[in-house]
């Protein structure tokens, strides 16, 4: 039997919600369509705006100054589907044996089946004043406010912290970057990898502070304490230091893990939820075939994993072996201070 012939057969399936209109949102209502499925689709998304892409935003901060829509960078976009909410984010969830019922601030929807990809957002340190960046309308206040002779400082040198400081620092600003480890990179990469990143921070002109915990960030731009006592002056304040699935509206609903990721199988199904719930991107931690343990905030997961996961809710878990081309390597690229690593 054909894919397409499976799918009119799968007639438990006639309505599904996508929850995220982010990356992982948009390839999954591709993937339903490119399957044949023509039932029922919604998408509800957080931000108002179509599906664009993230690197982009730290890594060409200064380069592209409009979102990087997917529709032009994948060919992906949310035309396909029949009820799109762009600024109507689900505030809650539960699943039962014959359907899902989603709820928004708006009411409620009922669907057979529902596909989560709510990303993750930035950890902020409670009383803060700082910036952070996971929205294009974070990316572009950040830039009206930087450039030449502007001090920023970023907390943090891991991705997103070594991404913008490059950046920054060819656009005139005097950039200072504060890590609490012992190089950039640590819990990403471990200290030998990211020792070898140092003299890049050197050689584009940006000071690297390791073993340097900040304390507090007292103003929105002007003050960082570290833990030492010292403080450093600044105009900006970028807090880097990490991501958090988005998964608090669902702590009530589904087991949510103490790192706020949502465990799904190999097949990214959310386990006791009747087959009827997926978890993709960057709030999935996926039990690979191949790998073991796989976390979240891998790009290229977010741009395969949903095929699968919509294949798995619509024709059932018993279509097909999981194949490796299902369960790719993780990995995870970055530009930064004038290197790809």
């Amino acid at each position: 039997m054909s894919t397409q012939d499976a799918i009119e057969q799968a007639t438990r399936v006639r309505s599904l919600v996508v929850i995220g209109a982010g990356l992982a949102g948009s390839q999954a209502v591709a993937a339903a369509r490119a399957l044949g499925w023509d039932g029922h689709l919604t998408v509800l998304g957080a931000e108002g705006l179509a599906p664009y892409d993230r690197p982009p935003l730290s890594k060409e901060m200064f380069d592209r100054t409009s979102p990087a829509w997917l529709r032009d960078e994948l060919g992906s976009d949310l035309s396909s589907a029949d009820d799109v909410r762009l600024a109507e984010p689900a505030t809650g969830i539960s699943a039962h044996a014959e359907s899902v019922r989603v709820r928004t601030a708006r009411g409620v929807i009922d669907a057979d089946a529902v596909v989560l990809a709510t990303g993750s957002c930035p950890v902020l340190p409670p009383r803060w004043h700082a910036r952070t960046l996971r929205t294009a309308p974070d990316a572009a206040s950040l830039r009206a406010d930087l450039g030449q002779g502007r001090r920023l400082t970023v907390i943090g040198a891991g991705w997103i912290g070594a991404e913008v400081a490059g950046v920054a620092a060819v656009a005139g600003a005097e950039v200072t970057v504060v890590e609490a480890g012992a190089a950039p990179l640590v819990s990403a990469l471990g200290p030998e990898v990211g020792e070898r990143t140092r003299r890049w921070y050197a050689a584009a002109g940006v000071r690297l502070l390791t073993d340097a915990a900040a304390a507090s960030v007292d103003e929105p731009g002007g003050r960082v304490r570290l833990a030492d006592g010292s403080v450093l002056e600044t105009d900006v304040v970028l807090a880097a230091v990490g991501a958090r699935p988005d998964s608090e509206w669902l702590a009530l609903s589904l087991p949510v893990r103490h790192d706020g990721s949502v465990v799904v199988d190999e097949r990214w199904q959310v386990p006791d939820t009747h087959g009827r719930i997926a978890a993709v991107g960057d709030l999935a931690r996926r039990r690979s075939p191949r790998h073991g343990w796989v976390g979240g905030g891998h790009w290229d997961a977010a741009l395969r994993g949903p095929e699968l996961a919509v294949r798995t809710l619509l024709l059932g878990p018993d279509h097909g072996a999981v194949a490796p081309g299902d369960d790719p390597a993780p990995y995870v690229f970055s530009t930064q201070l004038g290197h790809d690593l």
